[in-house]
């Protein structure tokens, strides 16, 4: 039997400045260079953070645990974690690593509009292995960003630094959102058969006579299939097909709900139950939503 890892849950960024032994220049925010990193802070086990991290990575060796994947940072990648995932050094050298880690608490978005968008930004609920590989020219954008961080972060804290900072972030944030798009693209071979396996999926799910029993399919239900984070997979899903996985799903309910009424003589209450509504007027609702009339009209109309 494999031992449970012990996890060392770091609420408040403050707190992993103590643990590492590291004297931070602001209560909610600090930023450092991969090589000025104590080497005994570069082997600290399984972390669950209670804030947010991005990180710049190159020249890793070995690899990082990331919830429940491993990923070969040996290449320049950025990757996010966000509060409350875990993220275990145990089997890296960080030795000879170049980069940044980045590192704020909630707190220091309170009153700007990144309180509020970043709930936005999906990849901090991505996996390891849906890191954001960058090119050598976006590199040097984001590095760019970086430094003009810790070169705030280096100054003493007067009435603009905060606002500063937070721009900052969100230019780094954004930089990462269009190079993710980017990556969908470039690497639409493989997210393609990721397409095509996640279609065949629903297909076959939606094959079942009746759903009474096993429930209307949930986004997590074809992650996991896919061995995607949920966010990952409704975001490469929108880029390369224009629906989300929600969207996916609802488009093949509302296929096999216009077959039932259209090919059974069943009441639309008796249609809702097999599709796995629990009351009948979600079901209708839901098809009027979808289709402007009623299920009724649409059957006498049809």
């Amino acid at each position: 039997m494999s031992k449970t890892k012990k996890i060392t849950h770091i609420p408040k960024f403050i707190d992993l400045c103590k643990l590492a032994g590291v004297e931070p220049l602001h209560p909610l925010l600090g930023i450092i260079r991969l090589e000025d990193i104590p080497e005994y802070a570069k082997s600290m086990g399984t972390l669950s953070f209670g804030f947010y991290s991005i990180s710049l990575k190159k020249r890793l060796k070995g690899y990082i645990e990331y919830g429940r994947k491993t990923y070969d940072f040996q290449e320049g990648v950025l990757g996010f974690v966000g509060p409350n995932q875990t993220i275990s050094f145990d089997s890296c050298d960080a030795k000879e690593s170049k980069g940044w880690e980045l590192y704020f608490d909630s707190d220091i978005l309170a009153n700007s509009n990144l309180a509020y968008d970043i709930n936005n930004y999906g990849f901090f609920n991505y996996e390891t292995n849906e890191a954001l590989h960058v090119s050598k020219k976006e590199e040097e954008q984001m590095e760019q960003v970086f430094q003009n961080i810790y070169d705030e972060y280096m100054l003493p804290i007067d009435q603009f630094s905060k606002e500063v900072i937070l721009s900052n972030i969100e230019l780094l944030m954004t930089y990462s959102k269009r190079f993710y798009k980017r990556q969908f693209i470039t690497r639409n071979d493989a997210d393609s058969s990721v397409v095509t396996t996640f279609e065949k999926e629903l297909k076959r799910y939606f094959s079942q006579n009746d759903f009474q029993q096993i429930g209307i399919p949930q986004v997590s239900f074809f992650s996991d299939k896919l061995n995607l984070s949920s966010k990952y997979l409704s975001d490469m899903l929108k880029d390369l097909t224009g629906k989300t996985t929600k969207e996916h799903i609802q488009f093949q309910l509302l296929d096999k709900a216009k077959h039932l009424l259209l090919g059974s003589d069943k009441s639309v209450a008796e249609i809702a139950y097999q599709l796995g509504f629990e009351y009948p007027q979600y079901f209708s609702r839901f098809f009027k939503e979808k289709t402007g009339e009623s299920p009724k009209s649409f059957r006498a109309s049809s």
